[in-house]
């Protein structure tokens, strides 16, 4: 993956976390929901088969988002 893919892809992670984390905290998404979403994005890169740099990627992926659900979990404040 080139570096500027790999920002890319960064910056793009950082917006879909930022806006559940800004979901949540206004009230208009459900904390339960917003593991959902996490839970659901990864579980198709979990399954991925393979030992190419591709499955590699998605298991990459995966683990990315078990770290944000892991983390945001911890941190989760109650849903008004």
């Amino acid at each position: 993956m080139s570096s500027t893919s790999g920002a890319a892809g960064l910056a793009a992670l950082s917006i879909c976390e930022t806006r559940l984390l800004a979901l949540t905290d206004r009230g208009r998404l459900p904390g339960h929901e917003a593991a959902g979403v996490l839970r659901d994005a990864a579980a198709p890169h979990e399954t991925t088969q393979g030992a190419g740099p591709e499955a590699g990627m998605h298991r990459a992926a995966a683990a990315l988002f078990n770290t944000i659900f892991a983390a945001e979990s911890s941190l989760r404040r109650p849903s008004p």
